[in-house]
This record gives structure tokens, C-alpha cells and sequence, in this order.
């Protein structure tokens, strides 16, 4: 075995035990959540930091579940989350296809605008559409929330799916226009299915986006029977400072179940090069 050879394995090495390392260091903050989550004392902040708990129990679950409204809250971020999804990547795919392979007048205009949306903080137009919400009564509503959500995730969906598109080889189009296919089954039944692993990644990021957001969703639903999980927790931590972050880990813990459970589904799509090879000679 060569030296070079050598000193590139000692370098992977290394660098792979970085890596690791850092991932270990990652799931600290995690690990002591969850222990958190098992106490059954009362302040988080004034016990040891340690990663298990002396007296564990289920109480904290238990009264997430039981005594507060999480399965309210629960379904409220699902509701928001899946409507979400579905306005913005219905929009958002259809606009990436049209900017990938048509070339229109005002296309760039129009992409280089996106971009321009995009990079203003969405703080900044909350006095606007608080009082555009208070003009229409949609304050406290599933609609004007999904509204601003799909609004806000659009663009980042348009651009992404563009770039996916842009990689499916026109030849592909082509032969299927040669077969008699027209334009609606060429998307429908060609391009839609090259192009799953890309819509099912940026649909699951525009979910975890609503799943996690707080501050619209705290401004715009200011009923309690409208909270959101994010709203809601944090509720959970305002309410009694001292006494609530047992039962704060636990919720958080249980907020991050569902989202788990949609990585570990997807997992096989977020590295994905289906469309390597499609076109061959």
C-alpha cells in the first residue's frame, strides 16, 4: 500500500471521527430532554445535569395528555400542516414545471422576484396581514393561517422543484409526445413520477416548517381552542416557570414524535437520483 493511500485512509479517519464526535455532542441537549421528561421532581434548572433520572416515571406524559389540551393542539398543527402542504406544493408544482421548460417573456423577471420575497423577513409584513385578517375575519382561522403559510413556503417549493425538474432529461418528453402522449399525461404520468423523491422531500420540509412555526401562529390564533403544538408549549413554559419543564421536555419529546416518524418513512427518497440513467445511448 502506497504512502498517498495511506495518509487519504488516516485523513477519512480522522475526519469521520470528527464527524462523529460531533453528532455525539448533538444529542446531548436531546438526551437530557428526555430524561428531563422522566423526572419527578420539579425544576429542571436546579437538578444535576444528568441523563437519568433518579425516581423516573410517566406522570409528565401522562398529564401532558390527560390534563392538557394536546391532542387539540395536535390536531391543529396537523390541520395546518397537511392543508399547507397541499396548497403549496398543488402551486408550487405546476409553476416549477412551467418555469423549467417554457421560456416565456417576464420568466426571469418573475424568478429573480421570488428570490427578492423570499429574502425579507417575514416579521416584517405581520402589521399588514394581521390587519388584512382583521378586514376579512380570518383571524383565528384554519384558512387565513394555511393562506400565509403556503404563501410563505411557495417560493422555496417553486425553486426547488424547479431544480429537480431541470434535471429530467426533455428527451424523455419527447418520446412520450412522440407516443401520443399529450401535455397532461406527460406530467401526470412521466415527469410527476421521475420527480416523487423531490416533491416528497420538499412537501415533508413544508409540513416540519408549519409543524414547528411560532410566531405567526401565535399572532393570527389567539383563542386557546386555536393553539398550534408550538403555541402551545409555549403556553406550557410561560404558565409556571419553575414547575413546568419536566412537563415542557415531555411535550416537546412528544411533538417530535410524529415528525420522526415521517424522516424514518422518507429516508429512502432524501438521497435520490432517479433520473440518472433515464435517457440512454
Amino acid at each position: 500500500m502506497s504512502i498517498k493511500k495511506i495518509k487519504r485512509m488516516a485523513g477519512l479517519t480522522v475526519l469521520n471521527l470528527i464527524f462523529i464526535i460531533i453528532c455525539l455532542l448533538a444529542l446531548i441537549p436531546i438526551l437530557y430532554a428526555v430524561s428531563l421528561s422522566f423526572c419527578n421532581g420539579g425544576s429542571g434548572l436546579s437538578s444535576d445535569l444528568s441523563f437519568w433520572p433518579k425516581d423516573p416515571t410517566w406522570k409528565n406524559y401522562s398529564a401532558i395528555l390527560v390534563e392538557e389540551p394536546f391532542l387539540l393542539w395536535l390536531k391543529n398543527s396537523a390541520i395546518l400542516s397537511v392543508g399547507t402542504m397541499i396548497a403549496a406544493m398543488g402551486t408550487a408544482v405546476t409553476a416549477a414545471y412551467a418555469f423549467s421548460r417554457y421560456r416565456f417573456k417576464g420568466r426571469n423577471g418573475v424568478l429573480q422576484a421570488l428570490l427578492i420575497l423570499n429574502a425579507f423577513p417575514q416579521i416584517l409584513s405581520m402589521f399588514a396581514i394581521f390587519r388584512l385578517f382583521k378586514t376579512f375575519h380570518l383571524l383565528n382561522s384554519y384558512l387565513g393561517l394555511i393562506i400565509v403559510y403556503a404563501g410563505s413556503m411557495c417560493i422555496f417549493s417553486i425553486w426547488n422543484m424547479k431544480g429537480y425538474f431541470d434535471t429530467i432529461p426533455v428527451e424523455i418528453e419527447e418520446a412520450a409526445r412522440i407516443d401520443g402522449a399529450g401535455s397532461g399525461q406527460i406530467l401526470m404520468k412521466v415527469v410527476l413520477p421521475l420527480a416523487r423523491p423531490a416533491i416528497i422531500v420538499t412537501s415533508v420540509m413544508v409540513l416540519i416548517f408549519v409543524w414547528n412555526e411560532y410566531l405567526f401562529s401565535t399572532t393570527f390564533m389567539m383563542n386557546e381552542e386555536s393553539y398550534t403544538l408550538a403555541a402551545g408549549l409555549y403556553q406550557l413554559q410561560t404558565s409556571d416557570y419553575s414547575r413546568s419543564w419536566p412537563l415542557f421536555s415531555a411535550a416537546a419529546i412528544l411533538v417530535s414524535i410524529p415528525i420522526l416518524i415521517v424522516f424514518f418513512c422518507i429516508q429512502k427518497y432524501m438521497v435520490s437520483g432517479l433520473t440518472a440513467g433515464g435517457v440512454k445511448g
